[in-house]
């Protein structure tokens, strides 16, 4: 029997196969009537590399297996895979799952750990040729165990289609395969998109792929709010949407107020998973169902609800002191009934002090880098589609800090602005901490550049402006996205007022 260089293999479809209906009992088949044996997920821990089998099978166990431990029998990949495996020649062993039955051979088989420990404590005696799987996880189909199954016959492998890929992991997982196992991490951390990200995080969390939860976890915070996305909020769960609502590196277009109303697009499609429109009418349809809603609802807010208590841990998450600084916003809080109030007097009470000590000159800003800017501060963003001069101000500044931002000549600069609010009379020395993150992005989401600034703090006097990012020597690609962290009232200074 003849080796064939792996290279001049055609993998044919890169999809999973479905089993085909085999010919004279040989490949899988679809089986009914009773069961010889039963093995669940949980019945084997570790693989060990005693194997127990007949001395006159096809191929023999400790000649080629048995010298080197779960190492494929050294067989042309073409010949194991389209006789033995698809075609089921000198099977000595028949697994049946999710009512299809696997005509295969133990000396494959032996390269799971799971069939490895079943060999080597249950099948002693020679008529165990038949076993049943039982599979209670919804993960596994016949395609990703049919998949996995071949594999242990290749020398090489095949590529999986993205959406295939949490069951495949899902297969290889309870059988033990590790090279599945590596090449399904592989597929995972190189094709994150829209369509895939959420089933790859949740996959990645169910069997432990940190890697692929983590770069998951990194798209999202990129792309929530920058692409978004009608499928895309429908997938997200209430404990993922939690913690992205909670992270300081969640990139914000805009300001805190449309984290809100994102927030609030979300919750009306998971109540009303069967929408269907465009990303432009969510808000409209979400504003109208929420006025209809709290019309039948008397005296307390909408999250104070049956239906909305589930949502509060994510809505409370919200940074309600730079929403409330801008009279619009707060009136759309208030219209919306959503909110409970309660939730809302204790942070006008911490703004009015905080007012109070600007117009007594008592609080100069944070002196220090702490982290009361991933968890308090400010987060802001916008986007440029092409390189130029630009200015911004956010309303919230207004209230804690007169600053202009400028994006001029690959350089961006902060400048005191010279009007100030009605009845402030602010310090001429006034800390500020920062943060700042440019990124581009390519077509299917992801980061092809990212630059930022780290935590800084800068000193301003009076009037003053000061160049915080320099962008000198490097080729920016547009649009480009620029997003802010700001943190100009140090909490930790409030506890004497």
């Amino acid at each position: 029997m003849g080796l064939l260089n792996s290279r001049n293999l055609r993998c044919g479809d890169s999809s999973l196969a479905e089993p085909a209906q085999p010919e004279d009992n040989s490949g899988p088949s679809y089986i009914s009537g009773s069961r010889k044996r039963k093995w669940g997920i949980w019945d084997f821990v570790a693989p060990t590399p005693n194997i127990h089998g007949s001395q006159n099978q096809a191929v023999n166990l400790q000649q080629v297996f048995g010298i080197v431990y779960r190492k494929k029998p050294k067989l042309s990949s073409k010949y194991a895979y389209q006789t033995l495996f698809l075609d089921g020649k000198d099977s000595d062993v028949r697994i049946r799952a999710l009512e299809v039955e696997w005509p295969l051979h133990k000396v494959f088989l032996c390269q799971s750990g799971f069939f490895a420990k079943m060999l080597k404590d249950s099948w002693k005696e020679s008529h165990s040729h038949v076993v049943d799987l039982e599979i209670k996880n919804e993960d596994i189909d016949v395609s990703s165990l049919h998949f996995v199954f071949g594999s242990l016959y290749r020398d090489e492998d095949w590529p999986i289609i993205p959406r295939q890929v949490p069951h495949v992991l899902a297969a290889a997982c309870l059988l033990q395969v590790e090279h599945i196992i590596r090449q399904c991490n592989e597929t995972m951390n190189n094709s994150i998109t829209r369509e895939t990200v959420c089933s790859y995080y949740t996959a990645a969390e169910t069997y432990g792929l940190k890697s692929v939860k983590t770069r998951c976890f990194d798209w999202l915070l990129c792309n929530l709010m920058t692409h978004p996305n009608v499928e895309l909020y429908k997938e997200i769960d209430i404990k993922l949407m939690y913690l992205l609502i909670s992270s300081a590196d969640l990139l914000v277009m805009r300001k805190e107020m449309d984290i809100y109303t994102t927030l609030k697009e979300w919750m009306f499609l998971c109540l009303n998973p069967s929408w269907k429109g465009p990303e432009k009418q969510i808000l409209t349809n979400a504003n109208n169902w929420l006025s209809k809603h709290m019309e039948c609802i008397d005296d307390i807010s909408f999250l104070e609800s049956e239906e909305g208590l589930v949502f509060q841990p994510v809505f409370k998450k919200l940074r309600f002191q730079h929403i409330i600084c801008d009279l619009s916003d707060t009136a759309t809080l208030e219209r919306d009934r959503l909110i409970p109030l309660e939730w809302l007097a204790p942070i006008y009470k911490q703004q009015w002090l905080a007012l109070l000590q600007e117009q007594e000159h008592r609080e100069i800003g944070p002196r220090i880098i702490s982290e009361e800017l991933e968890d308090c501060g400010m987060r802001c963003g916008t986007v440029i589609s092409r390189d130029g001069d630009y200015s911004w101000k956010w309303s919230a500044f207004r209230f804690s800090f007169p600053i202009s931002i400028t994006f001029t000549n690959h350089c961006i600069i902060f400048r005191q602005s010279r009007q100030q609010p009605d009845g402030c009379c602010l310090k001429h020395i006034r800390n500020v901490v920062f943060k700042i993150t440019l990124v581009c992005f390519d077509s299917n989401g992801k980061v092809t550049f990212s630059k930022t600034t780290g935590q800084k703090i800068v000193t301003f006097e009076q009037n003053e402006e000061q160049i915080v990012m320099k962008l000198d020597g490097i080729v920016l690609s547009f649009p480009l996205y620029i997003f802010f962290n700001f943190l100009f009232l140090s909490l930790g200074n409030k506890e004497h007022v």
